[in-house]
């Protein structure tokens, strides 16, 4: 009878895409992959490190798996399993820790533990290399629903940022090669999947690494430019990139292009220049300006996503009033509100200043409702404009909903016809739940 694996994904696109990855190596070993609420033999969790909250959850989730199945294999992979192994390891009901280079031969090690009978149940083992070691680069991508995969072309990170853990739990940047994420492109586009989203670390940084080294023979810009010339895909997405890294080169192409959507997702982290040298990012707010006003310059449609850190270590009622206004008087879209978190052996964590957890959540609760005003605005900006909706998979209360190629979500009431179809319509109006409702143009569908 053939042994069934569940996965569990904690954090960003760049975990599901390697989860996919994962997943996949265990289908080409004979497992039949369950959901994670189903009984399995093996369970896999990947972990995430960027909030404290995504490493609370971790247990919880150790005791979703074994109340499912007491008997059965849990391993942990990813961030939080290379940052602090031990400490997973010693969860109970956590039979295997995996670390940033291991992760990708996890079938290897299950094999080896579940056939070997002297095995210590009960003793989480750990195999987790130093993260200098982590110096290689893995290829994946994942599909999501059968309408968007998430496509890794980059992993690891260069910047020192003082709240990070990125660089201690991935190690340094480095990049798939060309020929590579063009064949996953070519895979991906065969499965009649529509859109593709970039993904990586920093994947603004990509080239790096590309040959094992610093060896530096391709651009992000040289990487679209390919991309947007592999046939079968109708939509491609750039997920989240510096402002620094950002090309007004990109921009141009992207406003231009056959397949790239008008929708950019870029780190601020803060509107104000004192914080932003204290969090060592690698700009000042007036270069953020300026990348929004080249994106509307050129595509004055553009949905422009920001993600910014409240609560950071010396972030006076004055900085973050000075972010506020800065963000209030951008032409932005909607905001990803982060509130800060003390990570172990960052900076941030032994820095001064320390902000009170009932002022970060004070301060978060203000900015998520200055994204709720401008996703509104953005939205009733587009109303009477023809825009492009790929629908997706799921039946929600009797709708199904899609995004335009500029990130507006919208809805209509279910038909099955539509899943994983494009269509021409004209937004129409804002229902009472903030999703846009549109008129179609064509019959036709693509």
């Amino acid at each position: 009878m053939k042994k069934k694996v569940a996965f569990y994904t904690l954090g960003c696109k760049l975990n599901f895409s390697e989860t996919s990855t994962i997943a996949r190596s265990f289908i080409n070993e004979g497992f039949d992959r369950v959901e994670f609420n189903e009984v399995a033999d093996i369970y896999v969790i990947n972990t995430c490190s960027v909030t404290e909250n995504a490493d609370k959850r971790f247990k919880s989730i150790v005791k979703q798996a074994q109340k499912v199945n007491p008997d059965a294999f849990v391993a942990a992979v990813g961030c939080y399993a290379q940052l602090k192994p031990q400490e997973l390891a010693d969860v109970n009901g956590v039979d295997l820790v995996l670390g940033a280079t291991e992760k990708f031969n996890l079938t290897s090690y299950i094999n080896e533990l579940i056939n070997n009978p002297e095995r210590n149940k009960g003793a989480g083992e750990v195999h987790s290399c130093e993260i200098e070691n982590a110096d290689f680069y893995v290829g994946s991508y994942s599909i999501g629903d059968r309408t968007r995969a998430f496509l890794k072309v980059q992993d690891g990170c260069d910047y020192k940022c003082t709240y990070c853990t990125i660089p201690l739990a991935r190690g340094i940047s480095r990049s798939d090669t060309m020929e590579s994420v063009i064949k996953n492109a070519r895979e991906i586009a065969a499965q009649n999947i529509k859109e593709i989203v970039l993904t990586g670390v920093n994947i603004g940084d990509y080239g790096k690494g590309e040959f094992g080294n610093k060896k530096h023979e391709h651009t992000f810009l040289d990487l679209v430019t390919q991309l947007d010339q592999v046939a079968g895909i109708e939509r491609l997405r750039i997920s989240s990139i510096e402002p620094n890294l950002l090309k007004n080169e990109t921009i141009d192409l992207v406003s231009k292009s056959r397949a790239f959507v008008p929708h950019f997702h870029i780190p601020l982290q803060s509107g104000n220049n004192d914080i932003l040298k204290k969090m060592k990012r690698r700009y000042m707010r007036e270069l953020y300006v300026d990348r929004v006003s080249k994106i509307k310059e050129v595509m004055p449609h553009a949905c422009i996503g920001v993600d910014v850190i409240v609560g950071f270590p010396g972030e006076s009622d004055d900085h973050f009033l000075d972010t506020y206004n800065f963000l209030n008087t951008l032409d932005i879209s909607y905001l990803h509100v982060f509130t800060y978190s003390e990570r172990d052996n960052t900076e941030a964590s032994v820095m001064d200043g320390v902000v009170p957890k009932k002022v970060r959540a004070k301060r978060s609760k203000m900015l998520r409702g200055l994204s709720a005003k401008k996703r509104r605005a953005f939205y009733e900006s587009q109303l009477g404009s023809t825009r492009t909706v790929l629908f997706e998979s799921e039946n929600k209360e009797g709708y199904i909903h899609g995004f335009t190629e500029n990130y507006i979500k919208v809805k209509t009431p279910w038909n099955p016809a539509l899943v994983n179809t494009l269509h021409d319509i004209e937004l129409t109006k804002i229902d009472e739940d903030g999703i846009v409702r549109f008129e179609f143009l064509k019959i036709l569908a693509r």
